[in-house]
């Protein structure tokens, strides 16, 4: 037996080996030969729904930006704190993370009109609701209803809650009282008559007693019992009476473990029971336990779920761990009931009292877990009363009528009505206060911390409009125990930066430190759609990054449109996804500044700027594989000519406005055709590593960094994109001798029509 074992073991270690060192690098080599150089171009991921699920918090990678705020946090005992960045850099999952990592917080939204008054109102009823659903208690209703109403729906809830509470108790009263009718018959016809004997004794006993007390024979009693009363009388306002109904709850609680344990002593001791257990097989016992351990481990990660970080685990011990604890529960005890070796186990004669025992001990020890309902906490009646002031008018009126006998006329009536006035805007400020301060009081001595976060202020318009929003509700900052997190745009912090030289803003007296979310670095960005899109390969995620500009919103965005651009060009390939991609976002691009332009005022000297955009849009409309050297070549017009050169006259005059915006789609088109020769040509990774060994200028990290350089200044965006094609080893692009982008073909191809209708 031991040498089959042995063998066993050995044979599986050897499979694992074999799969490990053996067959996966043997698959793996013969994959990569089969796909020739660029084995990572191909477009396989496992899946893609967290592309398509952005907000969903199962899928949130903790960032550099969210160490540092936890560390600032961590380091301040109360505050406020700037959460800055470019939009759609995730300062709102920053903010929303921190929230649900806090004690108690709260996240609240800026509005984009906003009046100083409202948005504090706001802001009030939101914490005090949010503290009294966090303590566990429902949040009154203030709409209007008549009291038949209210009682009906009070009178409907309860109902319900009786009708669903019998539901479940009469069957499961009604199956206990069944398997256990006959032992406890057995038990009654075999101790009844003992019983009832023996409280006949007592109470003949204590009815002798009486009557000799009554009479006056039993003196020594008679002074006990008149003792025994004064002390009750001098209790009933004592405090031990809590000390005597824990005990009371205790005896009960060690009552039920004893007929729990007793039960199972019982069970054990029998010899009946040990022989059917005995004979139950190795096997069976194994797999009885492994279900039993796996609804033991599932209860127990749902209990302590709330120790778990935020995240995907969290999510997952709340959703998948209840049903798994209980599918294993359910296989356990069917496995009970229908394995003939189990069955000989609980078919002995003795087992119906054994299990109605430790029933009755599980009942007792849970009446004697019983404790009253607590008594609403102080604090959560003063948010209670604050929210019926703030959403409610009150009024409250008091008459009273004086007079004489009828056969007198004489008589007084008097009325009063009160009214309470809705709160003005410092008296908000201090109520907020002392409401916040008190919950961050309370949650402080229980060892918690308090969030409190502001989102959209970058929303608000200028940053003049930030800075007045800041003033306003600066009123509210600064209260013990609370970090406040607010998120603004980069002009303010960059103020808070620049604080001092040479004059001092609002940002110096309301913010306490500043968070900069700076774009993610391409490291960051495989980690992000690593668990979004598994088995995405790295061209894509460089791609995707690319265009992004390390925007988190642009880069799940790109993610997107590389799924939907394989859709449409039905192909797997990086050379048509990519060309797809930079094609389509170009085009829309160049759209963009047209209409732009379009404002703009133009004339007979300067139109043909604007055919020069329309010419290009229908090239890059009109794109397939047997038009790419055309749109190559519009592409290099467009990119390297001048405004003027666009133009007829020799020196025309253009706005600057236009001039702008001319210099600023011709830099996208320059940055856009340099990854269309990129990603667009075979050999990705040779050339990749190529341009990598030639310095910091091949890095494809410095893409990105051009990327967000076009969104400064096109001046300095083209310097960047020159070096870096230099590195890839692409030729800078020649002054074309003509001044007009070709005219695209008046045709459709037909070999790639249906291609591109898909």
């Amino acid at each position: 037996m031991t040498f089959r074992v042995r063998l066993g073991l050995m044979a599986a270690g050897w499979g694992r080996d074999l799969r490990t060192y053996g067959m996966a690098p043997v698959v793996d080599r013969a994959i990569r030969t089969l796909l020739g150089d660029d084995p990572d171009s191909l477009l396989a991921p496992e899946s893609y729904d967290g592309l398509r699920s952005p907000r969903e918090r199962g899928y949130v990678v903790e960032s550099t930006a969210a160490q540092l705020l936890k560390r600032k946090i961590a380091q301040i005992e109360a505050g406020t704190i700037a959460v800055c960045g470019p939009r759609g850099a995730g300062k709102t999952t920053l903010l929303e993370s921190s929230v649900e990592d806090a004690d108690f917080g709260m996240l609240a939204q800026a509005p984009a009109t906003y009046a100083p008054h409202d948005f504090l109102l706001s802001l009030s009823v939101q914490l005090c609701e949010s503290y009294i659903k966090h303590e566990g208690y429902e949040v009154p209703e203030v709409t209007h209803l008549s009291n038949v109403r209210r009682a009906l729906r009070r009178a409907w809830t309860r109902c319900k809650r009786a009708l669903k509470w019998a539901a479940f108790a009469v069957p499961a009263l009604a199956l206990v009282v069944m398997g256990s009718a006959a032992a406890t018959r057995s038990v009654s016809k075999s101790r009844t008559e003992e019983v009832v004997a023996r409280a006949t004794q007592h109470v003949q006993a204590l009815g002798r007693l009486a009557s000799d007390t009554w009479n006056g024979g039993a003196a020594g009693t008679a002074v006990s019992l008149l003792l025994v009363g004064a002390v009750w009388w001098r209790l009933r306002r004592a405090t031990q009476w809590n000390y005597f109904g824990r005990l009371v709850l205790a005896a009960i609680t060690t009552a039920g473990l004893l007929l729990l344990v007793g039960s199972a002593a019982w069970a054990l001791v029998d010899k009946d029971v040990r022989q059917r257990l005995t004979g139950l097989s190795p096997g069976i016992l194994g797999i009885l336990l492994f279900y039993f351990a796996v609804w033991l481990l599932c209860k127990w990660a749902v209990e302590q779920s709330w120790r778990i970080p935020a995240g995907f685990l969290r999510d997952a011990a709340r959703k998948y761990c209840p049903a798994i604890g209980g599918t294993m529960l359910f296989i356990l005890l069917i496995s009970l009931l229908r394995n003939p070796q189990t069955q000989t186990v609980l078919a002995e004669e003795e087992n119906p009292l054994r299990a109605a025992m430790a029933l009755l001990g599980l009942a007792l020890m849970r009446a004697g877990a019983w404790e009253p309902r607590p008594a609403e906490p102080a604090l959560v009646t003063q948010c209670r009363n604050h929210l019926y002031r703030l959403q409610t008018t009150q009024m409250s009126t008091a008459a009273m009528t004086t007079g004489a006998s009828q056969m007198l006329t004489l008589g007084t009536t008097h009325s009063t009505s009160i009214s309470t006035i809705p709160p003005n805007f410092p008296e908000l400020v201090s109520d907020f206060r002392e409401v916040l301060g008190s919950i961050a009081g309370t949650l402080k001595r229980r060892g918690g911390k308090v969030v409190i976060a502001i989102d959209e202020v970058d929303r608000l318009g200028s940053d003049v409009q930030a800075l007045a929003f800041l003033s306003e509700v600066k009123a509210v900052l600064g209260v013990p125990h609370v970090h406040y997190l607010i998120s603004v745009a980069e002009d303010v912090g960059a103020a808070f930066v620049r604080r001092g030289l040479p004059h001092r803003d609002v940002t110096d007296s309301s913010l306490d430190d500043v968070v900069y979310v700076q774009p993610t670095t391409l490291f960051e960005a495989r980690a992000m759609l690593a668990r979004r899109a598994p088995g995405l390969s790295d061209p894509y995620v460089m791609l995707a990054h690319i265009l992004s500009g390390g925007i988190p919103r642009d880069l799940l965005r790109y993610g997107r449109h590389i799924m939907e651009t394989r859709e449409k060009t039905q192909s797997d390939e990086l050379i048509d996804i990519s060309r797809g991609l930079v094609l389509q976002e170009l085009a829309e691009t160049l759209a963009g500044f047209r209409t732009l332009l379009s404002k703009q005022q133009w004339t007979p000297d300067t139109h043909e700027i604007l055919n020069a955009f329309r010419t290009l849009g229908a090239h890059l409309r009109g794109a397939c594989p047997c038009t790419e050297h055309e749109v190559q070549f519009a592409l290099e017009h467009f990119a390297i000519h001048s405004p003027e050169e666009l133009c007829r006259a020799p020196h025309p005059a253009l706005p600057d406005t236009a001039r702008q915006l001319i210099d600023e789609a011709a830099a996208y088109a320059y940055f856009s055709l340099t990854l269309l020769e990129i990603f667009g040509n075979e050999g990705f990774d040779r050339r990749r590593q190529a341009a990598e060994a030639l310095g910091a200028n091949g890095d494809p990290e410095l893409l990105a960094e051009a990327r967000q350089e076009l969104g400064l200044s096109p001046y300095s965006a083209r310097p960047l994109i020159s070096a870096i094609r230099e590195a890839w080893s692409l030729p800078l692009l020649p002054h074309p001798a003509t001044r007009i982008i070709p005219a695209p073909r008046n045709h459709s191809c037909a070999h790639h029509a249906s291609r591109r209708a898909g």
